[in-house]
C-alpha cells in the first residue's frame, strides 16, 4: 500500500510540475505575443483647403451653396525598423505666398505656412531619414512634397503607379505627375494590404474607387490602440455617416465596397479613425514634437 502511495505521489508531482511549466510557457508566450514595438506616429499640417464648391462632395445636390474648410495633414511612422511618412500636403509652392491660392475654377483655395524639412526638424530629423513614403492617393493635396523624399523607397499600389505615370496623367495633371516623376525607388504593392514592417503594427490597407489605388493605413500603437487613417475615404463626417461619395470619384461602386470594408475593418480591430481632411480630428491628435504612442 505504501509503495502504490508512493509511486501516486511521484506521478502526481510529475504532472504537476509538467502542468505548470506548460502553464509558464503559455503565459511566456502570451507576453511576447502582446508585446509591441515602440511606434511613435507623428501628425503635421500639410497645409489647409478650402472647399468653396461643397457640391463636389455628394453625388446629389446636398451640399449645393455650401463650403467648408479641410485641414491637410501628413504623418510620420517611426517604427524600430524604419520610418515611414504617410501622404505629403500641399505644394511647397504655397508656403511665403501673399495670400491663399485659388484654383481657376473656383472650387478650392489653399494655402500652406512651411517646409517639411522644417517640421522635420521639430523632431530631430532630416528628410534623408524618412525610409520609406507612402501616398494614400495622388491628388493635388496628398502628393505636395513628395519629391522631397527621392531618397526613400516609395510604396504604391499598382494601378495607382500606372495611373500617376500614364501619358494621361503626365499630359492633363502635370503638377501631380511633376510631384513624384523623381521618386524613383520604388515599391509597387500587387493591389492588396502591404504590412510595412512584417508585424502587423504598420499595414497599408488597399481600398480603391477615390482613385484606382487608394489606400488607407492602419496603426496599431503600444499605448493608444489600434487607429486607421481615411486618406480620402472620407472628407468629413457627414459624408462618412451617410456614406456619400463625391462626384470626382475614380469609381463609384468601388468606393462604396471600399467604404464598407473599411467600416468592418474598423470595427473588427476596434480602431479609431481618424478623417485626414477633418479639422476636428486634426485637432483631436498632439502636434509634433508631441507623438501618440
Amino acid at each position: 500500500m505504501k509503495k502504490i502511495m508512493a509511486l501516486l505521489l511521484v506521478l502526481v508531482a510529475a504532472f504537476s510540475c509538467k502542468q505548470a511549466k506548460k502553464e509558464t510557457a503559455e503565459a511566456e508566450q502570451t507576453t511576447v505575443e502582446e508585446a509591441k514595438p515602440e511606434i511613435k506616429l507623428y501628425a503635421f499640417s500639410g497645409g489647409t483647403v478650402n472647399a468653396n464648391k461643397l457640391e463636389l462632395f455628394s453625388q446629389d445636390t446636398t451640399y449645393t451653396g455650401q463650403s467648408k474648410e479641410f485641414a491637410d495633414a501628413f504623418y510620420v511612422i517611426v517604427h524600430p525598423k524604419g520610418t515611414l511618412m504617410w501622404d505629403a500636403g500641399l505644394p511647397e509652392s504655397l508656403v511665403g505666398m501673399d495670400a491663399p491660392y485659388t484654383s481657376p475654377d473656383g472650387a478650392f483655395t489653399v494655402s500652406r505656412k512651411d517646409s517639411v524639412a522644417n517640421q522635420l526638424a521639430t523632431i530631430g530629423m532630416k528628410p534623408s531619414d524618412i525610409n520609406y513614403i507612402a501616398l494614400s492617393h495622388t491628388h493635388f493635396d496628398h502628393v505636395g512634397h513628395a519629391n522631397v523624399f527621392a531618397g526613400s523607397t516609395w510604396l504604391v499600389q499598382e494601378k495607382e503607379y500606372d495611373f500617376a505615370t500614364s501619358e494621361e496623367n503626365q499630359k492633363n495633371n502635370a503638377d501631380i505627375y511633376n510631384a513624384i516623376k523623381d521618386l524613383t525607388k520604388v515599391k509597387k504593392i500587387a493591389n492588396t494590404d502591404y504590412d510595412v514592417f512584417g508585424d502587423g503594427t504598420v499595414v497599408m490597407k488597399f481600398m480603391p474607387g477615390h482613385t484606382p489605388g487608394h489606400q488607407v493605413l492602419f496603426v496599431d500603437l503600444a499605448e493608444f490602440g489600434p487607429l486607421l487613417l481615411s486618406g480620402d475615404m472620407y472628407h468629413f463626417y457627414e459624408n462618412r455617416e451617410y456614406r456619400r461619395v463625391p462626384i470626382f470619384n475614380y469609381d463609384v461602386a468601388q468606393t462604396k465596397a471600399s467604404m464598407a470594408a473599411f467600416e468592418a475593418f474598423a470595427d473588427e480591430m476596434g480602431a479609431t479613425v481618424y478623417l485626414q481632411h477633418s479639422k476636428e480630428d486634426f485637432e483631436k491628435l498632439p502636434k509634433a514634437p508631441n507623438y501618440l504612442k
